[in-house]
């Protein structure tokens, strides 16, 4: 098993508490060697300020490769890209174009007057701009909102075709979910990297709820083994052992690169990666 590369998320910090939180993630996780690290919108773009000043800060002061999460909501094409454009002046070209998620109550995404219509027409705006790397999701479980898994094979590759330079999965439980959503995207012509998303659990009830939410299929045997597991008090034994194996498993069928979603719970993250080989590199032991 070769020595994956990773790439990690954080979310934006609400509070001092979560601040202090999302600055040890980074400190915890940094000498691993990311390839790079994003950050996420909420809901609605709830916390774009907040993405913002994140992103700018840990950019700034980590050293590392910083992507920031964009989205169609709730702001105009020029309010949009001015903030692309903010970020380029700061030194940060990696943006992850999403639509993003509709505000809460709501009954769906409805573009904003002046606003991207979708994903793809963003996408192809930051490609005009010249000088952004664009990642986007892309979802080996069927999108709840897409018509069919075909469906979201050909709009992946819409958002290819649009300018994007890199797909990042949602996460799902089982490596042959993801082999076969990579044989999907083969036949259908899309040639760019595919990178699998991995949620180490440190949370069951509400990974639960998270997969339910976004369409991730729950294998009944997962579902067993963590409510064994939370009688036992063995839950973070069991979601490393689950979460490395299944990125082994990974590994072993050729995937190279890993992105780890971490919640700004650094502990399973990196306990995982030591697992498979990813261990301090020299020179990032001091990142502060």
């Amino acid at each position: 098993m070769n020595r994956p590369e990773i790439s990690l998320e954080f979310f934006p910090p609400k509070s001092l508490e979560a601040s202090f939180r999302l600055w040890d993630t980074v400190q915890t996780l940094a000498p691993l060697g990311p390839r790079f690290v994003s950050v996420t919108y909420g809901a609605g773009g709830t916390t774009r300020e907040l993405t913002r000043d994140a992103v700018a800060t840990i950019h700034k002061h980590s050293g590392l490769r910083t992507a920031a999460h964009l989205t169609c909501v709730d702001a105009t094409r020029e309010e949009t890209l001015t903030i692309a454009r903010d970020f380029a002046k700061a030194g940060v070209t990696d943006i992850v174009a999403l639509r993003g998620d509709p505000p809460k109550g709501s009954n769906g995404f409805v573009p904003t007057e002046g606003g991207f219509q979708n994903s793809c027409e963003l996408i192809e705006a930051l490609k005009d701009e010249g000088n952004f790397t664009i990642r986007v999701g892309a979802y080996p479980d069927k999108h709840p909102e897409a018509a069919s898994a075909t469906a979201d094979v050909e709009y992946l590759k819409r958002k290819f075709d649009a300018g994007a330079d890199e797909a990042l999965t949602q996460f799902f439980f089982e490596a042959e979910t993801f082999f076969r959503f990579r044989d999907a995207c083969e036949k259908a012509g899309i040639d760019k990297p595919i990178v699998p998303g991995i949620l180490p659990i440190e949370n069951w009830k509400g990974a639960r709820r998270f997969a339910e939410a976004c369409g991730t299929k729950i294998p009944a045997w997962v579902i067993d083994a963590f409510e064994a597991a939370e009688r036992d008090g063995r839950q973070d034994l069991l979601a490393t052992t689950i979460c490395t194996e299944l990125c082994s498993d990974l590994l072993d069928g050729g995937v190279e690169q890993l992105h780890f979603y971490t919640l700004n719970r650094p502990e399973l993250t990196r306990d995982v990666c030591y697992a498979l080989g990813v261990t301090p590199q020299t020179g990032l032991e001091n990142v502060a």
